[in-house]
């Protein structure tokens, strides 16, 4: 724990001016994130006496070990480069919402030829149009089926609809009227794009021109004694009224706004959003959160608004956002979500009417949310607290293991041998840290010399890092082992959001890194050579290998991001018994290292094995310690199966054009879509596979000769018939379709898969 006078900055060396400030733990990882109006006063009441201090502020303080800031020009400035630090450095005592699941869209491809209408989840893509979201993927289902009787707008895959438009004949949709039938040429690409406009309209809102000019035609088509079309006309307009009925009207006026609503305790804070579009509610989300840091409720809304509105623009940024308190000040919010949209946006607390209702059928939602989040987690944090100390009871550590990583080797037959490494901080997944490593340095099935090698590599990068970073003013292990000293990737920051802005670090050995993210040109500190009995350093290859970029000295060294294997653990877990323990305590001991616990969790009886003892640790079946372990050695477990089998669906998929040095993915695909096939690509002359874009005469002339000298796949037997089937090569790139593979090769050895 470090006393926050160690790393207080002076007074005067604070500016009295708008900025963002960064406060780093000892391992130089970025902690919390704040921005301030004047940050001398906002420091300044981060260093007060402890016992005044809100006891979350306290834990922060005293966990982090150096402070430093950016001066910006403005407010809006402040608040861009806070957003951009958040979502960048993800620091641990910033308050983050996250959406308590995934919350599908209505999404319309317009940037595709024909649009397709699909159900949508995940990052929002560029040219294409969202509505939403939704509770329920059911309920889009419902609501396009019922407009595809006006709108008979594409939504079939791009595989089925290319075999349509090959065959020529279109689906079913097409047969009953709920396609326009894009893929045979029944409606050309101008007018379906048309009708793809026409159906976004009316999902935005834009409901009484349609509905009027439906009945307009309906009325003519009677007069005219056409009473088959008028009764379509009028299920058509059934159909639409039905659609708009899931939407009930809740604002007269024809109101765009949202309304966010916050419900809150000591502990956690619910937050609900209802998307209002055309005076309906046209979408619903939600995020709940721990709070990490003393709040008000202003200041919740305003990270609420940042996670909601960060990544959008445009009409996606409503004229009104309405809320239950607001941010202080409220003026610079106001400014940025008026540069998201474009245009002014009203950014106020509703005081009477109708807004004012739904606001609180928001606001009661929200409570909801929050009552029901603690049902399900009604023991949670006080279980993951209660496990964390087992563990440290049954294995005599000092401390709860707050950080654990538990590694796992996974082989067919001692084929596509491979690594995993999973993390879990305070008892809870950290996927972002996750790692994976390919067994090179030998052949065949040992796991405990596979362990060996991975704890090895992983625990080199960490004591490289740490010399990096400057901890050893020698640049020495202390068993004499030198490291490669090769930094993790690392991409320049997001603080291009203050161009004026410049940086200042209070620390007494850190210098500051300018806020674009470029290094203060001390390099990467490495030394050649390894010690006795220690495999090679790190190459970039290796790097590659172990789950790493490779990377240069130009890359910065001091992001605030945890490099690779920068962030050492309390406690590593191996998936096995007392031979895997060994070999993982004996990598830790060639590498000097002795302040890191090992143990492994064997899986048949459930015993927990520590280094040096005879005996296992056996916890109660009913440990929440044990439960904890079980968890993290499961995932490890999954993690290294997935990454094994990705490993040979490649290898039996491998095909001809694999082996031609320089070509991609990309091209393999082009080359492929424009021959129809290996056969073909491999009966093509040098000029015709040139005309491939991207292929030059050099490549193509590698490309005929590596095909003539691959050997052509057996041919295909009818096992029914037994006849031979003369047919061309399946379309083999290397990662898609392969070429046949005989059944049962890769599954019949799925029971021998550790």
């Amino acid at each position: 724990m470090a006393d926050p006078s160690s790393y207080r900055p002076r007074p005067g060396d604070i500016p009295d001016c708008p900025g963002v400030y960064r406060f780093r733990d000892e391992h130089r990882r970025v902690i919390y994130v704040g921005k301030a109006k004047s940050l001398r006063q906002r420091l300044a009441n981060y260093f007060q006496d402890l016992a005044n201090l809100h006891p979350r502020t306290r834990s922060m303080v005293t966990t982090a070990a150096s402070v430093e800031w950016t001066v910006v020009s403005t407010e809006v400035e402040a608040l861009q480069l806070e957003y951009s630090w958040i979502k960048e450095y993800d620091p641990r005592f910033n308050v983050k919402y996250r959406d308590d699941k995934s919350y599908p869209y209505l999404a319309v491809t317009m940037n595709e030829l024909f649009p397709r209408v699909q159900v949508m989840r995940g990052h929002k893509k560029k040219g294409v149009r969202y509505f939403g979201p939704y509770a329920h993927a059911w309920a889009i289902r419902d609501t396009v089926d019922l407009l595809l009787r006006v709108f008979p707008v594409r939504t079939c895959s791009t595989g089925v609809f290319k075999n349509a438009a090959r065959t020529g004949r279109p689906c079913l949709l097409g047969y009953i009227g709920k396609c326009s039938a894009p893929c045979v040429g029944r409606i050309t690409p101008e007018d379906h794009r048309e009708l793809a406009a026409e159906f976004c309209d009316f999902m935005a809102g834009r409901t009484g021109t349609y509905l009027r000019r439906l009945e307009q035609q309906m009325m003519e088509a009677a007069e005219e004694m056409e009473y088959e079309r008028a009764a379509r006309l009028r299920d058509d307009i059934e159909a639409l009224k039905k659609a708009m009925e899931k939407n009930a009207v809740v604002l007269a006026d024809a109101t765009d706004a949202d309304l966010v609503a916050v419900a809150e305790d000591e502990l956690e804070a619910a937050v609900q959003i209802f998307h209002v579009r055309g005076g309906r509610v046209r979408g619903q989300r939600g995020w709940v959160t721990d709070k990490v840091e003393e709040i008000t409720t202003g200041a919740l809304v305003e990270h609420a608004l940042q996670q909601l509105y960060g990544e959008e623009s445009g009409d996606a940024v409503p004229k009104e956002v309405l809320v239950p308190a607001l941010p202080e000040p409220v003026e610079p919010v106001q400014e940025w979500l008026a540069v998201r949209r474009g245009s002014n946006v009203s950014l106020r607390i509703p005081q009477r009417g109708d807004k004012k209702a739904l606001m609180e059928t928001v606001q009661r939602n929200a409570q909801q949310t929050l009552a029901l989040h603690k049902t399900r987690r009604a023991s949670d944090l006080t279980t993951r607290s209660r496990a964390l100390e087992e563990i440290a009871e049954a294995l005599d550590l000092d401390s709860a293991p707050l950080r654990i990583e538990c590694y796992d080797i996974s082989h067919l037959q001692g084929d596509d041998v491979v690594a995993s490494m999973v993390v879990f901080e305070d008892g809870l997944q950290r996927k972002s840290e996750y790692r994976r490593f390919q067994i090179k340095g030998f052949a065949g099935q040992d796991d405990v010399r596979s362990m060996h090698e991975v704890i090895t590599r992983r625990f080199r990068r960490y004591l490289a890092e740490k010399e990096r970073t400057g901890e050893w003013a020698d640049g020495t292990a202390t068993d004499g082992t030198a490291t490669d000293g090769t930094a993790t990737d690392g991409t320049p920051t997001a603080a291009d959001a203050a161009a004026s802005a410049t940086p200042t670090s209070a620390h007494a050995t850190v210098t500051p890194t300018p806020v674009d993210g470029t290094p203060d040109g001390s390099g990467a500190a490495g030394a050649p050579g390894a010690g006795a009995g220690l495999p090679a350093p790190l190459s970039d290859g290796d790097a590659l290998l172990a789950g790493v970029e490779p990377v240069t000295d130009s890359l910065k060294d001091d992001d605030g991001r945890p490099r690779k294997f920068a962030y050492p653990p309390q406690l590593v877990v191996v998936d096995g018994g007392q031979p895997q323990v060994a070999a993982a305590r004996r990598a830790l001991d060639e590498l000097g290292i002795d302040d890191i616990a090992v143990c492994g969790l064997a899986k048949r009886l459930e015993e927990v094995w520590v280094p040096g003892e005879d005996d296992p640790v056996v916890l109660p079946r009913t440990s929440e310690g044990l439960y904890l372990l079980q968890r993290v050695r499961d995932e490890a477990h999954r993690f290294a199966i997935t990454y094994q089998r990705t490993k040979r669906t490649k290898r039996f998929r491998a095909g001809p054009l694999d082996d031609v040095p320089g070509l991609g993915d990309t091209r393999k695909q082009a080359l492929i879509k424009h021959f129809g096939s290996v056969k073909k690509l491999r009966q093509a002359t040098i000029e015709q596979i040139q005309e491939v874009p991207g292929i030059g005469r050099k490549t193509a002339e590698t490309i005929a000769v590596a095909l003539a000298q691959a050997a052509p796949a057996a041919p295909a037997v009818n096992t029914a018939t037994g006849e031979i089937i003369e047919d061309e090569e399946p379309d083999t790139t290397g990662g898609s379709s392969g070429e046949p593979v005989t059944a049962g090769a890769p599954d019949d050895r799925r029971g021998q898969e550790t």
